[in-house]
């Protein structure tokens, strides 16, 4: 099967064995790849796949399932969505069957490829690990990103105000049209941020460069939780602020999570966030589609940091 891989800084596609299918797995004929910045980060040799994990690129992708081993509960021919530690971007994928969900009612496959790890990301972090509750105020660095889009909106379905740090004012509408209740522009400082907190809860992909900012502008018994370097990984923090105001510091990944908890995870995403696409409270942000044969330029594209919402690679054009 033809394959995606990062090599040596580039895309390369390439022939790939056909993976097999054992018990309780499923495969996937792939119809679309949602791309992140995980995927950046592994075709520049920065983000080697977990152990045991597909070297292809590709964290989450949608499709038909085409074969679906002993103890699985799907059927062939079932439109899914899959969260993936790698292996999207190909023409088949075999997953464990509890990693897909069902592409919602409504959407096309394309829409699909870009729903389960920015869901999953931000469902986890938000109101998993944070713990968030109804009406706390929510900060959201880089609010414009794909997991950002699906914060806003999860926050804006479950009671909760949001306001978010973006790269412009165009961004900066964007989020407000998802349900943001406003935020600041990073080359105007974010200094206006305090105007607007404390916050209960912060996610940020940044890290060190936002680290002072965090802790002063998280309310007492704030939580922050971190998911991404994209500002540096070395930082001083202020750890009497960090003590007096009781704030809780959380690192989160989730590519590396093993089989059990991500199954769990995607359990709570199809009881508590699918329902909401059926009804309209919730909806893919798909920028652009691009062709597997305009990978680079995909890749550029999410590269240049100007992407509010998804991009989606379409492996397949016959299934979209």
């Amino acid at each position: 099967m033809k394959a995606l891989q990062g090599v040596e800084g580039q895309l390369e596609w390439g022939e790939r064995p056909v993976p097999a299918c054992d018990v309780g797995q499923v495969r996937i004929r792939v119809a679309a790849a949602g791309l992140n910045r995980a995927d950046l980060l592994q075709r520049a040799g920065h983000y080697p796949p977990p152990p045991g994990a597909s070297d292809i690129l590709g964290l989450e992708c949608s499709g038909v399932v085409v074969e679906a081993g002993a103890g699985s509960h799907w059927q062939v021919g079932e439109r899914v969505c899959a969260l993936l530690a790698g292996g999207g971007m190909a023409e088949e994928v075999v997953i464990d069957a509890r990693h897909a969900l069902p592409v919602p009612e409504g959407l096309s496959l394309a829409e699909a490829a870009a729903l389960p790890e920015v869901y999953a990301t931000a469902w986890l972090n938000l109101f998993q690990l944070a713990a968030l509750k109804p009406g706390e105020k929510v900060l959201l660095h880089a609010g414009a990103s794909g997991v950002g889009s699906a914060a806003i909106q999860l926050c804006r379905a479950f009671g909760n105000p949001c306001w978010v740090s973006v790269g412009s004012a165009e961004r900066l509408a964007y989020c407000e049209d998802l349900g943001a209740q406003g935020g600041a522009l990073r080359g105007e400082g974010l200094e206006s941020l305090h105007d607007l907190g404390p916050f209960d809860v912060i996610l940020d992909p940044v890290g060190a460069s936002y680290a002072e900012l965090n802790l002063q502008l998280l309310a007492r018994d704030g939580r922050w939780v971190n998911i991404g370097l994209m500002g540096g990984s070395k930082a001083q923090l202020d750890m009497a602020l960090l003590l007096g105001k009781r704030i809780q510091l959380t690192g989160s990944t989730l590519r590396n999570r093993d089989d059990q908890f991500k199954a769990e995870l995607l359990a709570d995403l199809q009881r508590n966030v699918w329902p909401l696409f059926a009804e309209g409270r919730l909806k893919p942000q798909l920028e652009r589609t691009y062709t597997a044969r305009d990978a680079d330029a995909a890749f550029a594209e999410l590269a240049s940091n100007h992407v509010a919402g998804k991009l989606v690679l379409l492996i397949d054009e016959t299934l979209n």
